[in-house]
């Protein structure tokens, strides 16, 4: 069911006030919301800073895996990037062909890589040597066209990623081609990961000529991935990734190279993170001296886990009344509604006096927010909403306990 929204701006956070109390009224709290606006807005910014002619974007669904949210990278003309048979699976459902997905994970066992190829998956980054030869068996096995494969390689450079678990170094290569040599098949891609949540653009633009040689080595190099980890500036004074600067290195680069190579560009973070709003309700006010300590009614496990992805976001108040914007404001500390020691949604935050009752907004949470969401504490999941046309609609339903019990085998039943 769509409801007609007033008259905000749905793409300012100025507006939120009133919205937010409507969105929490109809829905229920904690609520995560996706302004539409905001995402289509970026996805054009994205799509128009690389202006190399063979490029294909692909959204990284790792980040938030919602099907409503996929579908409108779907009608941008955007493929998909999947780490797992789950994305693949989540990317059928939304309707992408099969074609218009690329696969760059590690570690599949059997049964998986014949899953994700038999759904004909054809773009496949490879992880391992030994991630190549099964799949390069399993193709042979399933009688797949030879013809319709584009097997790739995930590269590994110490001297720009690190100590990474992820790849294969240049060394390997021959060793890589005999294998698709014996097996009828072409190495024909690369594909290159910088590291999650990269803001600093020359990360990116001071390798292009490093990550282009190592493809070069490739007799049959037809694509280049030049992969994801692009960031999102959390704290709005931060570093944040340029990606003008960004697509105008790689264009120059790739149109000097004398030959069609295709090109793969995998935002996640970066395309989804902005238009994502949690918000919730006051359940809770104390002082602790001259500090306001906030209990609501949402959690920690309701956001990506602070150690993988950073503990940071921007919470402010959403109250209507215009002059708590301009009142005076506290050290705030936001805390979620389990007993766990480090359920802190922000800590020292600088917010309003706020009551029983108030709504705060968690921003830019559209990344590893719901999709690292858990059920940690035995809490359900939000719903989710997204604004879209000056309308709002469920996209997903809010959970509640008979969750718990889904796929448990009670001991009667034995």
């Amino acid at each position: 069911m769509k409801v007609e929204l007033g008259k905000e701006k749905v793409n300012d956070t100025s507006f939120i006030g009133g919205l937010a109390q409507e969105l929490l009224n109809h829905y229920g709290s904690p609520l995560y919301v996706y302004n539409g606006e905001t995402l289509h807005q970026t996805i054009r910014h994205i799509t128009t800073a690389i202006s190399y002619p063979h490029t294909q974007f692909c959204f990284a669904s790792v980040t938030n895996g919602n099907i409503a949210l996929l579908e409108i990278f779907r009608t941008a003309g955007w493929g998909l990037h999947a780490n797992t048979p789950g994305d693949i699976y989540l990317a059928l459902e939304a309707g992408f062909h099969p074609s218009h997905i690329v696969y760059s994970g590690s570690n599949l066992n059997r049964p998986e890589m014949e899953q994700i190829i038999d759904w004909g998956v054809t773009t496949l980054n490879l992880d391992s040597i030994a991630q190549l030869q099964l799949c390069c068996k399993v193709i042979a096995e399933l009688g797949i066209s030879n013809s319709s494969c584009r097997l790739g390689l995930r590269l590994n450079l110490p001297e720009i990623t690190g100590d990474s678990r992820i790849g294969v170094n240049p060394a390997d290569f021959i060793t890589a081609l005999n294998i698709t040599n014996q097996a009828g098949l072409k190495l024909s891609g690369l594909h290159f990961y910088r590291g999650t949540g990269t803001n600093a653009t020359t990360a990116f633009t001071k390798v292009i000529n490093t990550v282009i040689t190592a493809a070069q080595q490739l007799p049959n190099w037809e694509y280049l991935d030049f992969g994801g980890g692009f960031g999102y500036p959390y704290h709005r004074n931060g570093a944040a990734f340029n990606w003008l600067e960004f697509g105008a290195a790689l264009t120059e680069t790739m149109n000097k190279l004398g030959k069609k190579i295709d090109l793969i560009i995998e935002p996640g973070r970066a395309a989804i993170a902005e238009c994502g709003t949690l918000l919730a309700r006051v359940v809770s006010v104390k002082w602790q001296g001259n500090k306001q300590i906030i209990g609501v009614d949402t959690t920690v496990a309701n956001l990506s886990v602070p150690s993988v992805h950073g503990g940071y976001r921007e919470i402010i108040s959403c109250q209507q009344n215009s002059q708590v914007s301009h009142s005076q404001t506290y050290v705030t500390d936001i805390c979620g509604n389990t007993t766990y020691s480090r359920d802190y949604l922000g800590k020292n935050c600088q917010l309003p006096e706020l009551k029983t009752g108030d709504t705060i907004a968690i921003l830019d949470v559209g990344a590893y927010g719901y999709a690292m969401s858990s059920h940690f504490l035995h809490r359900p999941k939000p719903a989710e909403v997204l604004l879209e046309n000056g309308k709002h609609r469920l996209i997903r339903q809010r959970e509640d306990y008979s969750i718990l019990l889904s796929n448990q085998v009670s001991t009667e039943n034995r």
